[in-house]
């Protein structure tokens, strides 16, 4: 082989080797880009934990919703308010409920005298209690608040659940009675169908009061008027002699009092009967009284002499 042919096939296995370490060098590159990537989620995950835990808590948006404005809750108020006067606070009072779109359940006033005093039964929209509790405050000095919450969202979840339940059995009742085929079955099925609405109706009863009670709360709302004292005897301790005369002072008028009408009760038969019973008495007295006839004495009548 001449000097070109070696040239030549030197040039060829050079050439061979050189593309091999390139191909080597590629392979190498493409299997660490390969590793960068793979890495680079790793280094993201923590940037990326947000929307998974987002994704967690749509997934979890079909669990039930505990909020307080999606349960039941009866709110009830109790409050006191000293004012410089009674009727103005109470016209202000029921402009105020029935601004929210309550209503006054009950009125009670004494505005005589200096112990001039109002007691209102308020029935506020739930959403607005705190509010009107609020405002009912500023009409005056507040001397008493007490509010109290009961909730009552199982109670209306198993009235629901009865209710549903209750309607079913009505309904099944009501088709036993269209196939009834004789009068006693009829009789029998017609007494179990209106037991069963009668329980129906009771369960309905009770959610509708729930829901009204639950829709509307009550507040009960005492005026009492600058000048009166019964702020002060409700703040005593209700010790004392004089509480302890004036206690028994009054147990003395209510027990008189009792004895005067239980008196006055037994009057009218104590005259119906005792008129008669005394008349009785006095003509068995005089019968005993009257002296008894003397039996006149026969003089004595002579022996028969015997004849001689």
């Amino acid at each position: 082989m001449d000097g070109r042919a070696r040239g030549a096939l030197l040039t060829a296995v050079g050439l061979a080797a050189l593309l091999a370490v390139g191909g080597c060098g590629g392979l190498s590159g493409g299997d660490s880009s390969e590793d960068s990537a793979a890495s680079a989620p790793e280094k993201a995950a923590p940037a990326g934990a947000a929307p998974a835990e987002a994704g967690g808590a749509k997934a979890g948006a079909g669990a039930p919703d505990l909020r307080v404005d999606q349960r039941s809750i009866i709110y009830t108020g109790n409050m006191r308010v000293r004012v410089d006067d009674v009727d103005a606070a109470a016209r202000s009072a029921v402009t105020a409920v029935t601004a929210v779109g309550g209503f006054v359940g009950g009125d009670e006033r004494n505005s005589t005298g200096d112990n001039a005093r109002a007691e209102l039964e308020l029935r506020v929209p739930a959403a607005r209690f705190t509010a009107v509790v609020e405002d009912l405050a500023k009409l005056g000095r507040q001397e008493r608040r007490s509010i109290r919450t009961e909730d009552v969202t199982e109670e209306t979840v198993d009235l629901d659940a009865r209710i549903i339940t209750q309607r079913a059995r009505v309904e099944s009742g009501r088709k036993l009675l269209a196939r009834a085929s004789s009068i006693g079955d009829l009789v029998t099925l017609e007494g179990e169908v209106a037991r069963r609405e009668a329980d129906l109706a009771s369960l309905e009863a009770k959610k509708r009061r729930l829901a009204d009670l639950t829709a509307l709360s009550t507040v009960t709302l005492t005026l009492v008027g600058s000048d009166g004292d019964a702020s002060s005897e409700e703040e005593k301790d209700g010790t004392g002699f004089l509480v302890g005369l004036r206690g028994g002072w009054d147990a003395f008028v209510t027990s008189l009092g009792v004895l005067l009408t239980v008196l006055g009760a037994l009057l009218p038969f104590a005259v119906a009967l005792g008129v008669p019973v005394a008349l009785l008495v006095a003509v068995l007295r005089r019968r005993r009284r009257r002296p008894a006839p003397v039996l006149s004495e026969s003089p004595p009548v002579p022996a028969a002499r015997s004849a001689p």
